[in-house]
């Protein structure tokens, strides 16, 4: 068995959106590997993450390939510059999955589900439960959709997505970025592995006879 091994019905799993949770968003879409820059923490974030055991997995709409704005060779260069930064901090990225589709009737295409329901049949993991952060009411509707688990982060179009879609974001949990949603993971599993530790076990003395 491999060290790393993670059981399919076990395993820690976070779900995160691209661009403006990992990366700086853009209005006139990310179209070049010049073009992709981390935020401020995002790669330490998901270093520590995958430290403490964690799969991680992008699940993000690519339109801009639909759009003919850059063709999937590109894209697959942005991605190796992602994955390459994201080593260089001490992480790593399981797979990402993308949907070029610009049709909005499209399963796969958030927010839609169909592309964390991917993600949950390809790894054998019931979703129920499972983080998903973005920065769109897409990314919120997709995790619930999915029976996941909605994160906001206010980066990119999060806090605009905060301001004007309330409604939408009731009942999410709300981060200032990536890293904080690392601190409040690893820190719930932390408190949580403290309350459920048990002082060793000592047999009682042998009777006298």
């Amino acid at each position: 068995m491999q060290r790393n091994a993670i059981h399919p019905t076990t395993m820690n799993l976070i779900i995160l959106d691209r661009d403006g949770v990992i990366n700086e968003d853009s209005d006139a879409f990310v179209k070049s590997p010049d073009e992709w820059a981390p935020i401020p923490g995002s790669l330490e974030a998901i270093a520590r993450l995958h430290q403490a055991g964690y799969r991680v997995v992008i699940a993000t709409n690519q339109s801009g390939v639909g759009r003919g704005m850059f063709d999937l060779e590109t894209l697959n260069l942005i991605h190796r510059k992602m994955y390459r930064m994201v080593q260089e901090s001490g992480g790593s990225i399981d797979a990402v999955f993308f949907c070029p589709d610009v049709d909005e009737a499209n399963l796969y295409r958030k927010p839609n589900p169909g592309m964390l329901l991917e993600i949950g049949r390809r790894l054998k993991r019931d979703l129920q439960g499972v983080p998903v952060v973005g920065d769109s009411v897409r990314d919120i509707r997709a995790a619930r959709a999915a029976s996941a688990r909605p994160f906001l982060v206010r980066t990119g179009k999060g806090a605009a997505t905060l301001a004007r879609e309330a409604e939408s974001c009731a009942n999410v949990l709300v981060f200032d970025d990536l890293a904080a949603v690392a601190n409040y993971l690893l820190n719930s599993a932390r408190t949580m592995a403290e309350s459920c530790s048990c002082p060793p076990f000592k047999p009682p003395p042998n009777p006298s006879i």
